[in-house]
């Protein structure tokens, strides 16, 4: 009788804990839910189905493998995507350097980058630089497409489109908070509160992120979002995005030198305590959906945002015989450009940004010689402006003192396209297309550096506006093949598109270099695979020719003494990307869920045509050398159980091959940390996490670089940059 009791028990305190935990799911999947969806641009799609249509290799990353990841930055979430690198800078993930396919990560200018379909660069055609990087904490997925998306989206489409999309509103009241911690001062806290009223859905978001000694970082922001999604009528609904960005860090352009990193024990020292970089960010969006009937719908994109990206930052030197030190040494005195030495002046580059723009996009499904067709068709008109100014400071900590330049770029873009998909079965369908970029701008020179009366660098007032302008036509084509319900092939060629920088474009004498466009060439043959609910892979070969490529006449010509810059560089890139997902639980109809994941990247990135570097007063040529940070292989590796009872756990790890550094692939450091091989590594990670019984709270423990491995990420801009060590963070979530 006691073990009939005992056992009956159990049982209810078992159903109980099931109920809880399919309330818990109930809550997480409303937390993701579509039910609302926001009319507004996305470059896949977040439904799995719908990956099936893209003509080249695609990966959507949802909100649970966010979660599952822990991540503390975006870069962790972006190297599980085959033929993506991502290159830490200083560690808190605040500027993204994206590699895809071997192309330069600098500042991701190779990628196309996008937040809920609308771009984030400080100027998307004339400054594509990466300085405002969108928080991974508050991320409901990110979409990647690296082949086949240059059609419809623009600029910078070089290597591919990297879109985070947020959350929407919910179909029912919710609210999401999320604290986690660690050492070195790091917290973070988002909170967010939607819910649905009538016709009109909103959801509000708050995140507060800082440390005080992550790696060699010190920052503070704060990102505050707003969604709102209104019904008109039964045919038409209108989304509004609002946000505020506003981040205080300490980064820096110094990095150490190889005595600094050789010697150990001054990995993460702040050698410039005054650097300090503000950016401020305001952005609006609005977008009207109009649904004519079951065949044609109109989707209008209106945006606008303002950056401010004030850099402070002290000056320094290599040369022992600099002027005007402060009598701080960095490195070994005793080795040539082994050391820093601290100057007490300071350059500050302010730059103000402001981008608007506007884009209709139709879609109509119609008959074209008996045979079902989907047409994309739309245009864009962006404006962009940058107000900049170089500020020359007297001492090591100041923003004020001598403005020395200043300029004002602007830009006005304007793109039409058109994409056809011919289903020519049920089966098979062809997507074909052509995009016009045309882009006007201008360069005003207000104040700046002259030579007058043979003296150099004299300041002095002006008034110098030069135009030009630069015109693309891009066309596309894929084909993708449904054998069955289990395997889609896919092949593709595609043109990419890069604009030329203003600044690169008219020299600060007002004079137009007359430069096109960047374009890239991809090739993309690849089979995707999906068995049911427990296993799906992709499998793909790519060739990326990178023509037209905009680099100094010296390194054209061979002539050291040449100056300005010519469209004369070209690389080519050719992998092989593989990835597989397989769930042992589901396979075998288990209700618990034993995951293995993997991705691997073989891949090849040289100069294809000549190119001329300059060597002690010789030209050496560096055709067929490997690109600076393109490595041959890159592996992730994840293994995870989660338990019917909320117990979960994951290990990855993520192997790095080696990189050079230069164009000449120099193989040993230099005393200056900035030029040498990086050598490879394999980081692993793991995270825990238990969801609390009769709550729908979780927590979760995570480790980032478990072995706690020293190693070189980067060694740009100026030096050496280490890797995080061992950091452990803790955190708990809770959905009401």
């Amino acid at each position: 009788m006691k073990r009939l009791i005992a056992l009956s028990i159990a049982l209810i305190l078992i159903q109980d804990a099931g109920a809880q935990l399919k309330k818990a799911e109930e809550r997480l999947k409303l937390a993701d839910s579509t039910a609302i969806e926001m009319p507004q641009i996305v470059i896949i799609g977040k439904r799995d189905g719908l990956i099936s249509k893209v003509p080249g290799s695609a990966t959507v990353l949802n909100s649970r493998e966010i979660r599952l990841t822990a991540p503390l930055t975006s870069n962790e979430v972006l190297r599980k995507v085959t033929g993506v690198n991502v290159v830490d800078e200083e560690g808190a993930g605040l500027r993204l350097n994206i590699s895809i396919r071997g192309l330069d990560p600098d500042r991701s200018r190779n990628v196309l980058m996008l937040e809920d379909g609308v771009p984030i660069a400080l100027g998307p055609y004339g400054e594509p630089e990466m300085y405002f990087t969108p928080s991974i904490d508050k991320m409901s997925g990110i979409e990647i497409l690296k082949g086949s998306g240059q059609i419809l989206y623009g600029p910078q489409t070089i290597g591919g489109i990297v879109n985070f999309f947020t959350a929407d509103p919910p179909s029912q009241e919710l609210t999401r908070v999320k604290i986690s911690g660690a050492k070195g001062g790091f917290f973070s806290g988002f909170g967010t509160y939607g819910n649905t009223i009538g016709k009109t859905g909103f959801l509000v978001s708050y995140l507060h992120k800082r440390a005080d000694d992550l790696g060699p970082t010190q920052f503070n922001l704060n990102d505050l979002s707003a969604k709102i999604r209104f019904e008109l009528n039964s045919k038409s609904n209108l989304g509004i995005k609002l946000g505020y960005y506003d981040e205080q860090s300490n980064s820096t352009y110094i990095g150490l030198t190889q005595p600094m990193f050789n010697q150990g024990g001054q990995d993460f020292v702040r050698m410039s305590p005054y650097d300090n970089l503000p950016v401020k960010r305001l952005s609006g969006s609005a977008t009207h959906q109009l649904e004519f009937n079951n065949r044609i719908s109109l989707k209008t994109t209106a945006f606008a945002y303002t950056t401010t990206r004030d850099w402070q930052r002290q000056d320094f030197s290599f040369s022992s015989t600099a002027s005007n030190q402060t009598g701080i040494i960095w490195g070994d005195p005793t080795v040539s450009n082994g050391s820093v030495y601290m100057l007490n002046s300071t350059g500050n580059r302010n730059r103000q940004f402001e981008v608007a723009g506007i884009e209709p996009r139709l879609s109509v499904k119609h008959k074209l010689f008996n045979i079902d067709n989907v047409l994309e068709t739309g245009a864009r008109y962006l404006y962009e402006r940058a107000d900049e100014q170089f500020i020359v400071g007297s001492n090591a900590n100041t923003s004020q003192g001598t403005l020395r330049d200043k300029e004002v770029r602007t830009g006005y873009a304007f793109s039409a396209y058109a994409q056809n998909r011919f289903d020519l079965s049920k089966k098979l369908s062809v997507n074909a297309g052509l995009r016009l970029e045309n882009f006007d701008y201008e360069r005003e020179i207000l104040r700046g550096r002259y030579r007058i009366n043979g003296v150099n660098n004299v300041i002095r007032d002006t008034s110098i506006i030069a135009k030009d302008n630069t015109m693309a036509l891009i066309p596309g084509a894929g084909i993708n093949f449904s054998a069955n319900d289990m395997i889609n092939l896919f092949a593709g060629v595609h043109k990419g598109f890069a604009p030329p920088r203003i600044k690169d474009a008219i020299t600060a004498t007002g004079v137009p270099y007359n430069l096109d466009a960047e374009l890239s060439t991809n090739y993309e043959l690849g089979a995707r695979i999906k068995l049911n609910n427990y296993f799906n892979a992709e499998l793909t070969g790519f060739i990326l020719d990178f023509q037209n490529q905009i680099i100094p006449v010296s390194n054209s010509s061979g002539n050291s003494n040449a100056s300005g810059v010519v469209n004369g560089g070209q690389t080519l890139h050719r992998g092989i990307e593989a990835g597989f997902q397989i769930d042992f639980g589901k396979m075998s109809g288990n209700k618990n869920s034993y995951t293995f994941e993997s991705s691997i990247t073989i891949q090849d990135s040289e100069y294809s045509n000549d190119r001329f570097i300059a060597v002690n007063g010789t030209s050496v040529n560096v055709k067929n050398n490997k690109l600076p940070y393109a490595t041959n292989l890159m592996i992730w590796n994840a293994a995870g159980i989660s338990l019917q009872n909320g117990f979960g756990f994951r290990v990855s790890g993520n192997y790095i091959g080696s990189q050079f550094t230069d164009e000449l692939n120099s193989e040993a450091p230099s005393a200056n940390g900035r030029t040498g091989k990086i050598s490879s590594r394999y980081i692993v990670d793991a995270n825990a996490y238990y969801r609390i019984p009769k709550t729908n709270a979780n927590l979760n423990l995570s480790v980032k670089n478990l072995t706690d491995q020293r190693y070189i990420s980067s060694r740009r801009p100026e030096g050496i940059r280490v890797g995080l060590p061992r950091l452990i963070t803790a955190g708990f979530e809770i959905f009401l």
